[in-house]
């Protein structure tokens, strides 16, 4: 009888354990995927490297507004700059940029992306807020 209750506390036991292991592995996947949902927006540059007027920059808006998941476009004619922003789950933006440059006659556009120093010093998260201060001080531990 003693050996039988010894089996049973074993295996139930090792049930929790395979069980907790399971929800374990469950629960890493789950945080850890990368998500990008319907509401996340990216924001886009594109450098047009040629001299634009307003009519142009017309043409090149409405170009982009007929583009699956854009949502909204500058163009600037002062500086030949164009942004957009769009849903990265509907298009991406590699793909948005190639079609702009051989679907128009704007063969030297270019996607701009900025260098590893700019990105940087880009961090949107304030200094001041207990966000930035804990990861400040987590990256002095480490």
């Amino acid at each position: 009888m003693k050996k039988r209750t010894w089996k049973r506390i074993a295996l139930a036991a090792l049930g929790v354990f395979v069980l907790g292991v399971v929800v374990l592995a469950v629960h890493i996947y789950v945080v850890t995927r990368p998500r990008v949902d319907a509401d996340t927006r990216v924001m886009v540059r594109i450098d047009l490297r040629k001299d634009i007027g307003q009519a142009e920059a017309d043409r090149i808006t409405a170009w982009l507004y007929q583009q699956k998941g854009v949502d909204h476009v500058l163009v600037n004619p002062q500086s030949d700059i164009a942004i957009f922003t769009f849903a990265p789950v509907i298009n991406d933006a590699n793909r948005i940029v190639g079609d702009f440059c051989a679907q128009t006659d704007y063969k030297q556009a270019r996607r701009y992306l900025p260098s590893e120093k700019e990105m940087q010093g880009g961090c949107p998260v304030a200094t001041t807020s207990a966000t930035y201060k804990v990861a400040r001080f987590i990256q002095h531990l480490f």
